[in-house]
């Protein structure tokens, strides 16, 4: 692998990380869930050891959420590509804002609490020319006082 394929996919990792994000705080969980291979698994940084498997499963547990106003801020994304170029893991750390809905339909009301300090341990695979997460496992960096 050249110096420029290890940076173009270090950039689309770190690409869809961001993206992952992105799409989350917009509720577009069957894009979500798309982002993983069909047998990927995932945890919440609040449940770092009780993993949701398989894409299908994802997106119900998606799903079944309640609605809810949030942003994560995504930072400190290191990625390592194997020598392979199909595998890689990732690493980030992510703030999570959260917030209720306006009773005047305005903007939401953040809440009270902190914002969530958390990481994503990531496994990734290329498949059919892109990068698809096998495995996020999150978790809390800190714990709420």
């Amino acid at each position: 692998m050249t110096d420029l394929d290890r940076l173009l996919h270090d950039h689309a990792i770190a690409r869809l990380i961001t993206r992952y994000a992105a799409l989350n705080d917009a509720a577009r969980w069957d894009a979500v869930a798309a982002l993983y291979t069909e047998d990927g698994r995932m945890s919440r940084p609040i449940a770092p050891d009780s993993f949701t498997e398989g894409r299908a499963a994802i997106l119900a547990g998606f799903l079944a959420r309640p609605a809810r106003a949030s942003r994560h801020i995504v930072a400190n994304i290191l990625v390592d590509v194997a020598a392979d170029g199909i595998t890689a893991t990732a690493s980030s750390q992510i703030l999570l804002f959260t917030a209720s809905e306006a009773d005047d339909g305005g903007l939401p009301i953040q809440s009270a609490k902190p914002p969530l300090v958390g990481s994503y341990a990531d496994r990734l695979v290329y498949q059919d020319g892109v990068w698809k997460f096998t495995e996020r496992r999150g978790s809390l960096d800190f714990r709420q006082a």
